[in-house]
C-alpha cells in the first residue's frame, strides 16, 4: 500500500495532485476550502517523498548495527529509536532540506486553485497595474531569500550533527 502511494506521488505532476484534492475529492464526499485543499494536496505530496527519504536513510544504516543492538537486549522499537534514527538522521538532512525547499516553491502552484500567496498577489497587482517584469523579479527575490533562510538553517542543523 506504502509503494503504491509514494509510486504515485512519486509518478504525478504536483499540480495534478493539486487538482484531484481540489475537484475530485468533493465528488467522493470529502469537501475542504480551497486553502485546505491546497495544504492536503501539499501535505500528500511531500509526504510521499519524505518517506522515501526516511526510508533510504534508515536502509543505508549498516545491519550490523541493527544486530549489535539485539544482542544487547534491545527490543526492534529501541534499536530503531535509539541506534538507527540518530545515525540516519545525519543523512536524511540535506535531502529534506531540499524537500523542504521543493515544498515552498509548490506552493505556487496553488495560485490555480485561487489561494493567494506569493504568485497569486503578484498576478492580482499585474493585473491592477500591468507591471509584470518589476513584479515577477521581485517574485523571485523573496523565493531567493526565503530559500536561504531554508539553506542556511540546513547548514546548521547540518554541522550540529557531525
Amino acid at each position: 500500500m506504502v509503494r503504491a502511494y509514494v509510486y504515485f506521488v512519486r509518478g504525478t505532476p504536483a499540480l495534478v495532485q493539486i487538482f484531484l484534492v481540489y475537484f475530485a475529492l468533493p465528488r467522493v464526499g470529502f469537501e475542504f476550502s480551497a486553502f485546505w485543499s491546497g495544504v492536503v494536496a501539499l501535505a500528500f505530496n511531500s509526504a510521499g517523498f519524505i518517506a522515501e527519504i526516511v526510508r533510504a536513510g534508515l536502509q543505508s544504516i549498516d545491519g550490523g548495527q541493527t544486530e549489535a543492538a539485539l544482542s544487547i537486549g534491545m527490543t526492534n522499537r529501541q534499536s530503531i529509536l535509539f541506534i538507527l534514527l540518530p545515525q540516519s538522521l545525519r543523512r536524511v538532512t540535506p535531502p529534506l532540506t531540499n524537500e523542504i525547499i521543493t515544498l515552498v516553491k509548490n506552493s505556487s502552484l496553488l495560485s490555480v486553485i485561487s489561494i493567494t500567496e506569493l504568485t497569486r498577489s503578484a498576478q492580482l497587482i499585474i493585473a491592477e497595474r500591468f507591471v509584470p517584469f518589476e513584479l515577477y523579479a521581485a517574485l523571485a527575490i523573496y523565493y531567493l531569500i526565503i530559500i536561504t533562510m531554508l539553506s542556511l538553517g540546513s547548514e546548521y542543523v547540518e554541522k550540529r550533527l557531525a
